[in-house]
Parts: structure tokens; sequence; C-alpha cells
């Protein structure tokens, strides 16, 4: 946990010191020391540290594994909580949630009312600790003023918190974070974490019926979801920042001329980090305090973009990591701060380089580990050669009939530029599985076999003494297909780098577990499972595409089989109440029909607000910075930029008056893709000519490369001791 040069400084005197300890007590060989990463995890509720604090009420940290705890053990659970919390400097806690539409807007992307953990004893004037099982097992807040699509009202505007099990109470700086479900007087979903919670109990109960019908009996377990989320963003010069309103407000350059240089020479993707950019040091900070938060934040490297970087943690359970994700995401832009950086979330901040992901691993297995993607592993515990080849099936058919539910839980407004850019894949929903297990699937839908699939791999020898011959896996990368099988999991590849992933796991956990009961009902009925998946692949082949997604014509081929393609994210938001999805997430019981129809106007006024935000800019930009700096230069388009002022007015004056949502998202995405990139051109026009000292706002030149722009302040102490 390295977080700044001064804490690699302490740390690396810190081992010296026990290194030259041992070795003066012990003639032996010095061992590594993990002394120095021991306050990893102590500001999380769980594990040995939940067991020490439980332990001194007399019960121990298995009671939370049953989330039975909250109507039994609630009060000693907050005794302990309590007793940790003052322990680490706390004193106020938070019920913790996921309001809707949050990305791009909402810091954190959370709510949370933060109230002391203290009485005032009016008798005595005296304060008192005051925490108990209701305070943290529930709480209240007014659902009205949060996004929520009809589901409230000022006159109902009841909102209610409870406790979500699933995921451990964390703490940081003074308070404690209780991470919570979010819902209405009449329990309907007011967040992003109850649906997720909801489509994990349905994966769950269908997955256990298929599992039985394969040939293992998991009794009282659970089949859940582990994910894995790379985590892209920007980080710039945070004086350079605030000379850009867009930034600033919209978290995207709505306007710019490229630099002469940006990634064509592939020469920031990997590379070593520079000591002469306080991007290292800020990026160990961020290590610094998740680790301390129990966020396995294990992989750094910079990305393809100049000034793009990625953190990759450990998977885990999916509430888990949504949560640690969206923490990682706030940690970030903050810490960025205090190394005078600015970190940008945002799918596409800067034009004509690429923009930033969050590739979402999806697994699923058993809550004794036995990993239903792992053909191995599934085959061997079910004691059926062919169960991974029937997991699969389900698996396919399920993204080959809700393709347009995928391609909505991606549709934030960054990835509208990101999608099918040649750093994305295209909004075409297709499935990438290796030519190898596709030869394997092939001959099992035909009948050709059904033996045991077992992974190949090959010898690669460099022909040199040095670099002994190595295996490596018989499948290449297939870095272009939206949803590639990974070994042990599949990659959605095409989520947007500021999105709250809930969503996207709610949707792969319902589309799967539908096919899962599908499939244990037909058993259920009397007809053979095998024969059920063979028949399965025949009818779902087509969604298998092992190609180059980037290119045009293969596109244009996966759009002739009829494989979901929706290029709009409003029109792809929209899909969210079709009677077919609709029906589907009812029959799950992971949403209702009110929930859906809520969720689809959320979405649309979450994407016309942003382009509001951006075509407001746009204005400002235009009226304070772009023309007075073409006036006084007295060079550049001055007329076509007056008027696109007027253009810009009009636009969002007729988005106001939009008869509903989903027709102002309508216009908004036309004045975003078509009027707004217009009017850019005529503006990168202007920065062209004018010179730079008249034009005020930071270039690309000075927010992208911080390697040359920025200096490190000379140490005045030395890193090592003498």
């Amino acid at each position: 946990m390295l977080a700044t040069t001064a804490a690699a400084r302490s740390l690396l005197r810190s081992t010296s010191r026990l290194s030259s300890a041992t070795t003066t007590t012990a003639a032996v060989r010095t061992f590594a020391s993990i002394e120095p990463y021991s306050d990893y995890g102590k500001s999380v509720f769980t594990g040995r540290v939940a067991d020490e604090y439980l332990k001194k009420h007399g019960s121990s940290g298995d009671i939370l594994k049953d989330p039975s705890w909250t109507q039994s053990h609630s009060d000693t659970v907050a005794a302990a909580v309590l007793d940790w919390a003052v322990d680490r400097g706390a004193n106020t806690y938070c019920h913790w949630f996921q309001p809707m539409a949050a990305s791009g807007v909402r810091h954190g992307q959370t709510g949370q009312v933060q109230n002391m953990m203290m009485a005032f004893n009016r008798t005595t004037n005296d304060i008192e600790f005051d925490f108990d099982g209701k305070n943290l097992t529930k709480g209240e807040t007014d659902g009205s003023s949060y996004p929520n699509g009809g589901l409230r009202a000022t006159h109902t505007a009841g909102g209610y918190l409870a406790i979500d099990t699933s995921s451990p109470i964390f703490l940081r700086g003074d308070t404690i974070f209780i991470p919570s479900a979010f819902v209405s007087y009449y329990g309907a979903a007011l967040d992003e974490k109850t649906p997720l919670l909801r489509s994990n109990a349905a994966l769950s109960k269908q997955g256990k019926r298929l599992l039985k019908h394969l040939g293992l009996d998991i009794g009282d377990q659970d089949v859940i979801s582990n994910i894995g989320l790379e985590q892209e963003f920007f980080l710039v010069p945070r004086d350079q920042y605030y000379r850009r309103p867009d930034l600033q407000m919209a978290g995207r350059t709505i306007i710019g001329k490229d630099a002469p240089r940006g990634q064509e020479m592939c020469d920031h993707y990997m590379a070593p980090p520079s000591l002469a950019s306080p991007a290292l040091a800020c990026m160990q900070e961020i290590q610094d305090e998740c680790w301390r938060l129990g966020i396995p934040l294990k992989t750094r490297h910079r990305e393809v973009a100049p000034n793009q970087y990625e953190f990759a943690p450990l998977f885990g359970l999916n509430t888990t990591q949504v949560d640690q994700n969206l923490m990682v995401m706030q940690i970030i832009e903050e810490v960025a701060v205090r190394h005078g950086l600015a970190a940008l979330m945002q799918e596409k901040p800067f034009n004509d380089v690429n923009g930033s992901g969050k590739h979402n691993n999806w697994s699923i297995g058993t809550e004794d580990g036995i990993m239903l993607l792992h053909p191995a592993k599934v085959n061997k515990a079910t004691g059926n050669d062919a169960a991974f080849a029937v997991i699969m099936s389900a698996i396919i058919a399920a993204v080959n009939e809700h393709g347009d539910l995928m391609r909505m839980a991606i549709a934030s407004p960054g990835n509208d530029f990101r999608l099918g850019a040649c750093e994305a894949p295209p909004a075409i929903v297709s499935t990438y599985l290796g030519e190898d297990i596709t030869f394997y699937l092939s001959h099992f839908k035909d009948g050709k076999g059904e033996g045991e699939y077992i992974p190949k791999l090959k010898t690669l020898d460099l022909g040199t003494h040095e670099v002994l011959p190595f295996e490596v896996p018989a499948e290449d990368r297939n870095r272009t297909s939206p949803f590639p099988y990974g070994g042990a999991r599949f990659e959605f590849r095409a989520v947007g780098s500021s999105q709250n992933v809930s969503m996207v796991n709610t949707v792969l956990n319902t589309i799967v577990a539908e096919k899962f009961a599908e499939f244990a009902d037909r058993v259920d009925a009397g007809e053979d499972i095998h024969d059920i998946a063979r028949e399965t692949l025949n009818e779902h082949w087509r969604v298998i595409f092992n190609g180059n997604n980037y290119d045009e014509e293969m596109q244009q081929e996966l759009t002739d089989r009829g494989i979901w393609r929706i290029d709009s994210g409003v029109e792809a938001i929209a899909t969210i109440t079709s009677e077919k999805n609709v029906n589907l997430f009812q029959k799950m019981k992971v949403l209702t029909k009110e929930e859906c129809e809520s969720r689809k106007d959320i979405l649309h006024d979450h994407y016309t607000g942003t382009v509001d935000m951006e075509a407001k800019c746009l204005v400002d930009m235009l009226n304070q910075h772009i023309i007075p700096s073409v006036k006084a230069a007295g060079v550049g388009p001055l007329s076509d930029l007056e008027a696109a002022v007027g253009t810009l007015k009009a636009a969002i004056a007729e988005i106001h008056a939009a008869e509903d949502s989903y027709k102002a998202a309508q216009l908004a995405r036309v004045l975003r893709l078509e009027t707004m990139i217009d009017i850019r051109a005529v503006c990168d026009s202007a920065e062209e000519v004018v010179p730079a000292n008249l034009w005020t706002l930071a270039t690309y030149k000075e927010l992208m490369f911080l390697d040359s722009h920025t200096a490190s302040t000379p140490e005045t102490e030395p890193f090592f001791d003498e």
C-alpha cells in the first residue's frame, strides 16, 4: 500500500528496520513480511475484524453468514459495530444507497444521511452513545427527491432503507457506511441495488434446479454470481481542467482540436509510469485507501490513450463488487485533487482517442467454489460430461433472445461516442467462444459426440536457450466481441466506465435464470436435458461469432443474421418496456411493469439532462471564450460561430417543449450527435487559426500529456536511508 513517495520512503524504512532486527537475532535468511500491509481490511466489518468485536459481546462472526441476524441479533451486531467504529475514530453512521441515474452527475453515485451515533442527555447534559439494532438495520428518507420515474411524489414521498447483508459495512473517516436497499412505501425499487438482489435470488433458485437435473444437489447453498470490474479513467492537470467549463460541468470535451500527437504510436499502453508526473503517486494513494477498505485493487497500468489509466481488483460477489467499484470511482476523484489532478470517469472525454470502459467479467458458481463456467470443475462436480455444454447452451440462448436488454443495460450517455469506434465492441450483441469451444459445441449439437470438453493448450517455442518453451491457451483473445468467453467467465466488454453496473448484472442474471428455468421445466415435463441443449444450440447458433466485430462487412453479416443491433442508446433504453422484457422481469420476480416503465423514463431523462448540460456549456463557451477569441484575433469563422448560438438555443427549447421523456431524449440525441458535432467542427477550425495567446480554453495538448507538461518537485529528503 504505497500511497505516496513519502509513504514509499516510510515503508522502505520500516521494512529495513524489520529486516535488520530479524538478521541480528537469528542467522537465517529474512523472509518477506506482510506486516507493512497489516491495515488491509481493518476498515471493513467482516472476517477477523467482525469476529474479534462480536466475541466481545458473546457471539462470533459466524452469525453474519445468515441474514436472519437482522431479526435475532441486531442489537448484538450494532454494539460490536459501535465498538469497532469508536476504536477506529468514527462517531457517525449512514445508510448508504444507490439512487438511479447517478452516473456523471452525482458525486460517488450514492445517497446517504449521516447521523452521529450519539444521544444528548437533556437532564445531565452528558453525551451518550446511541446506536442499536434498529439504527443499524433500517432507515428512512425522502423518496421523491431522487429520480423515481413516477414511483414517488411529493405527497407520497416515503423512501425506506434496509441493510443489505450481502455487502459488508465499512468505515471511512469518521463515518461508517451501511450498504442498503432503497424502496418506496409499497416496496417498489427506487435504487440500483434492489433489482440486482432480486436477480441473484432468481439465478440461485433456477441454477439450483438445473444443477440438480445435471446430477448435483447443492442443498441449502446458493448459486452465486461473481464479477470483476476493470475500471478505466483519465487523469489531467487540474489547473487546465479549470480552464474547461465542459469538463467541469459535463465530464467531456465538447469541442477541441486534436493535438499533433494522439495514440498513433501505441506508446502509452502499459508504458512504465513516469516519476516526472504525479500520476503514479496518485494511483499508489488510491490503492492505499482502497486496501484499507478491503478492496483488493491489485492491478494498475497505463491504458491506450494519453493520460488514460486502469485499475482492476480481484473478483468477488456481485453486490460487494458493485459497492466497492462505486467507492473506487469516488476515491479516484477525491485523491486526484490532492495530487493536482482531475480524474475523468466519463466514457469519452476526448475526441479521436480511446474512451474508457469498465469490463464486467461475469461468472457463476456455488458458494463452496464450484465454477459453473469452468468445464472440468462443473463436469466433475455433477458427474456429467456434458454439464458444461448444457450450461453454455442456456447462456447462448439468453444472449440471442435478450441481446436488446444487454444493449439497454450499457446505454449510458457516454457510450454514444464509444461503441463501435474500434475501442469498444459495436452495438451488435454477439458472443465469442473461440474455435475450440465452438468446434466442441458444434459436434455436441449435431450429435457427433458427448464427451467432456477439455480446453487445449499449445506450446510456444521461441528457439532460444534463455526462454524455454512454454504453454499458452489454444484460444486467442477477441477484444472486438461485446461478450466473449474468457475461460470460466464471460467478459461484457461494452460496459461504460462511469456506469453503476447493477443493471448490467441484473440483466445477465435474469436472462440466464430464465433459460435455466426453461431447461428445468422441460426436464420436469419428461424431456432429456441433453436433447434440450442440442435443440437450443441449433436454434440460437447464429449469435456465436468468432470474427472481427470492427469489420463493417462482418457487422453487416451479423445484422443480416438477425442478431440484436440497436445503434441508438435512446432506442435501446426504450426496449426495457417491450412486452417480451416486461414479461421476463415479472416472471423472474426482478422488476414489475411499473418499475420497468419508471426506469425507461428515468434513463431517458438522464440522457436528455446530460445533453442539456452539454449544450448549455457549449453556448457559454461560444459566448464567453470562442467568439471573443476570434474577435480579438481577427481571424476565424465568426459569423458561423454566432449563428451556432442561436441554433443551440432553439434546439434546447425544442427539447424542453417535448411531450414526454422518450421524445425529449430522441431530440437530444439529434442535437448531440448531429447538430453539436457540426458546431464542434466550426469551433475546432477557429482554434486552429487563433493565436495560442488569445485562445482562453485549455487545449488537448495542455490536457493530455502529463509526462511532458508537468514537472516533479525535488524531494526535500532522500528516498533511501543513508
